[in-house]
């Protein structure tokens, strides 16, 4: 298992978890439900990557974070952001 940092926010009814380390995403009802399906894309991205040399895997850049906290949408913007230490 590996250590990877998530950032969740709350996106129009749905919580979404960002992987900060390879830019997978995910989202689900709830948080839980948000954090186990990224663990699940994880997994499944990392047998790929193991598999494959031609997968690309990097950290998200600071320009696509930005992004992903302040993406505008016709509902007022969420100001609630969790951190969390996921291992997958």
């Amino acid at each position: 298992m590996n250590f990877y940092t998530v950032i969740l926010r709350q996106s129009a009814g749905y919580w979404v978890a960002l992987c900060l380390e390879n830019g997978i995403v995910s989202q689900g009802e709830t948080q839980d439900s948000a954090i186990g399906k990224l663990k699940e894309a994880i997994e499944s991205f990392q047998d790929n990557y193991k598999s494959n040399s031609d997968v690309y895997s990097s950290p998200v850049p600071i320009k696509e974070l930005h992004e992903f906290l302040t993406v505008e949408s016709k509902e007022p913007a969420s100001e609630v952001y969790e951190f969390r230490a996921v291992y997958a």
